[in-house]
């Protein structure tokens, strides 16, 4: 099983730790995109710093992020699941799981990332600033990077497993699953209700996507369908509604009606 999880805007910035090493790692066939991404980010944040913010989409209040990208290359680094930061990765609280479900973490859950495609979470990256709607003058869309690059690296790190979409729309875009992979593939989506009335609200989506998977890396189940999933989940204390298969996969929904 692979779960893939959308970035985080806000991410901690470490003080101390090793220098970036594109070749250290996880998903080696993702270096030479890696390395273009990069490059074009770095360059505009140190040749422009005003363009730069303009491209990036930031505020006069998060200049300092443009300084942060230009030093990226020397920049000190940690594992990915210590930079990603906010709701959901505040409910997966990877510190505090057992043993055993860190174990499953580092071989089960990746993140989408516009600067690195995809990372591991034991994975060595600096803070840095990319959402991944932006164009960078030198390189493009990035969102069109990974969509070339992507699709082999996924294919071999899923395996011939369940992949667990948890991406945001902005960040599937990177790379969709094809119909070869739609038996296996399961699309989550969290709907708040309340008085008669469902609706996705971003911070409900966030929160009850990091405890299920958190739930779902203690559990230790192994569901290979999307079917299989949902009854995971529901055993877990879940409402789960199972969506028509469809060529790109199977959509669950989990409705919550509290935090």
């Amino acid at each position: 099983m692979l779960i893939l999880l959308p970035p985080s805007e806000g991410k901690s910035e470490p003080k101390r730790g090793k220098p970036l090493d594109l070749e250290a790692l996880s998903s080696p066939g993702l270096t030479a995109a890696r390395a273009e991404v990069l490059d074009a980010l770095v360059t505009l944040c140190r040749d422009d710093a005003d363009k730069a913010a303009a491209v990036l989409g930031l505020s006069a209040g998060q200049r300092d992020l443009v300084a942060r990208n230009a030093d990226l290359t020397d920049a000190p680094t940690a594992r990915a699941d210590r930079i990603y930061t906010g709701v959901l990765y505040d409910a997966l609280d990877v510190e505090t799981l057992s043993a055993a479900a860190k174990r499953r973490a580092t071989s089960r859950v990746a993140v989408a990332s516009s600067l690195f495609g995809m990372v591991r979470l034991g994975d060595r990256i600096p803070s840095y600033r990319l959402s991944g709607d932006v164009s960078l003058p030198a390189l493009g869309p990035v969102a069109g990077v990974w969509r070339e690059a992507l699709p082999e690296v996924m294919a071999a790190a899923i395996g011939k497993g369940l992949f667990v979409d948890l991406r945001s729309g902005m960040y599937a875009s990177f790379w969709r699953p094809g119909p070869e992979l739609a038996a296996r593939t399961a699309t989550v989506r969290v709907l708040h209700e309340h008085n008669g009335t469902r609706k996705v609200v971003s911070h409900f989506n966030k929160a009850t996507k990091g405890r299920i998977v958190r739930a779902l890396l203690e559990d230790g189940a192994d569901p290979r369908t999307p079917a299989a999933l949902a009854g995971v989940l529901e055993r877990l204390g879940w409402t789960v509604e199972v969506g028509a298969a469809g060529k790109n996969g199977t959509q669950l929904d989990v409705v919550v009606s509290e935090l």
